[in-house]
Order: C-alpha cells, then structure tokens, then sequence
C-alpha cells in the first residue's frame, strides 16, 4: 500500500454516515470496477483522480466515525492525495444532505431506524459511469448486467497506478471502440448502440451528464431532470428514476417487478396499488422514494440485537 488516509463520515448538516449501508445500498454500486467483500465489509474500487492514473483503494471502517481509505500503487503526491479523498466522498454520496430525511423518519415508527446513518446511496465516480450502469440493468438477469459492465471495465478502463485494476472507462473510450465489440465482447445487444451514442454525446460535449448532478432542484425541477433523462438513449422511467436517487433526487419511487412484491409482503402480504404506495410516502416529500427504497431493502444488512 501507498498510504491509508482517513475520511470523516459525516454528512454536511453533521448528519451521521453508516459505511456498511451506503456500500451495500444498492446493486449497482458492487458492479466492476467495484468489488464487495461482505464478510469483511470492505470495498474495494478502482478510482480516477484528477490529473493522475486511477487508484485502487480499499475502503473499510476506520476509528470512530470514519472511513479508513487504503490506497495502493507508488506513494501518493499531495495533489492526487486530494483528488482522490474527493473521488472516494463522491462513490460514498458525503456531499448530501439527508438532514431532513431523518426529520421525518423519527416521527416514523417503521424508518426511525435510519437516523443511525441509513439513507446515502453509493455513486459511480461520474454520472455518466452511473447512467452507463443504469442501462445495463434494464430487460437482462443480473448476470447479463455483470457480464457488459465486466467487459467495460476489463477491456476499455484505465489501469491505476501499479496496475492493481481498471478504473471505469471514460466516454472517449466507449465513444471510439467499435461496434463489434459492443456486440461480441459486452454482448450488449440491442444497449450496444445505445451505450456509443451516449458515449459520443459526452465525449463531444453536446450532453453535460455531470451537469446534471450539480444543479440544483431549483435551477433544474425533477420533472424537467426527468424529461432530460428520458430523452437520453436507452433509459426508460425504472433507469431514470434510478438515475435520480444516485444523483440526489429522490422524489420519484423505483415501482418495479422487485419492489413491489417485497413492499407487499412487507406489508402483511396486503398488494397495494402504485398510488397507495406513493401515499404511505408522501410525507417525506422531496426524499419520498428514498424512503420508500429505504423501507423495502432494510433486511439487506443483519442488524443488531443489542
């Protein structure tokens, strides 16, 4: 290892931050170049870092309220030190502020548990690598998602420094590799022309994905985000509701073939309408879907009797 750097796990309102929950909030987030040890409870990823090679690091429970970061490859300099202390707040999703999500939830009965820490979802470094991921989730099994994402990642990502992984591919990768690829390698099917073009529009910079994340709900309302997202090649209402609870807008609830079943056992084994799910959530307003996901995947990680 290069060095171990500590991160605080604290949210901007001084919010507390459970590390576990965050890694294992979503299945995305344990696609390559990310690798998810649940026994130990330690990810490790591949990482870019601004004008630097992409570092592997290993991220884990420091000291109290912290993150303990191992970085691996030759000794880190102090400006890829803090390029990549910002990579690793962006995949842990610090930056935003669920303050008044848990406003809500201690009234809650049923997610007063998420005060501890629950709620932040794990990102991609970029949104471009989130949205990539998106569509490679949409009409497959999960192993088919592995498989195209896998490929990315092995054949078009950028080796970190010492050569201990690939970091996710830049769109100007993705842009200039051949279809065939797409087809016989990925085997993304119908998604390969999908994933080139989307690639070619960032990488041309007609498309400003990480734009996208930055604004504000004020300089760009959910439904104008979500109208920009539908026009994008290959994502539908399930992979662009899922793309707004990455990016931090959580109004809108995943309602798909999982979700719902599971929110029905959940609730006596009683099926509920869309519109009555979306009532038992209301309250939480702008984080309505992230209560909702919050509520459905709470058996995901084994909590303590104590």
């Amino acid at each position: 290892m290069a060095a171990s750097v500590e991160i605080p796990l604290r949210g901007p309102a001084g919010e507390p931050v459970d590390l576990w929950r965050t890694i294992v909030s979503h299945g995305v987030a344990s696609l390559p170049p990310a690798e998810v040890d649940e026994e130990a409870q330690v990810l490790t990823i591949t990482l870019p870092v601004a004008g630097a090679r992409p570092r592997t690091v290993r991220i884990r429970q420091g000291r109290a309220g912290k993150a303990r970061v191992d970085v691996f490859g030759p000794a880190l300099g102090s400006r890829s030190r803090v390029g990549l202390k910002d990579s690793v707040r962006t995949v842990l999703n610090l930056g935003e502020d669920l303050s008044p999500l848990y406003e809500v939830a201690a009234s809650d009965p049923e997610l007063e548990w998420i005060v501890s820490g629950a709620g932040r979802m794990a990102r991609g470094a970029t949104v471009f690598e989130d949205v990539v991921k998106t569509i490679c989730t949409t009409n497959c099994t999960w192993s088919a998602t592995q498989r195209m994402v896998g490929a990315l990642v092995e054949h078009l990502g950028e080796p970190s420094a010492g050569g201990y992984g690939r970091a996710f591919p830049r769109a100007e990768a993705m842009a200039e590799t051949p279809e065939a690829f797409y087809r016989d390698v990925a085997r993304a099917g119908y998604r390969g022309a999908y994933l080139r073009a989307l690639a070619a529009s960032v990488a041309e910079g007609s498309l400003d994905l990480e734009g996208f994340a930055a604004a504000s709900p004020d300089e760009l309302p959910d439904d104008e985000l979500a109208k920009l997202l539908l026009a994008l090649p290959g994502v539908g209402p399930y992979a662009a509701a899922h793309i707004m609870m990455l990016i931090g807008r959580h109004s809108r609830l995943i309602l798909d073939s999982w979700t719902r079943p599971k929110y029905a056992r959940l609730n006596g084994g009683r099926k509920a309408s869309d519109r009555q799910i979306e009532r038992r959530f209301r309250r939480y307003g702008a984080y309505a879907g992230l209560a909702f996901w919050l509520f459905v995947t709470r058996d995901w990680v084994e909590e303590s009797s104590a």
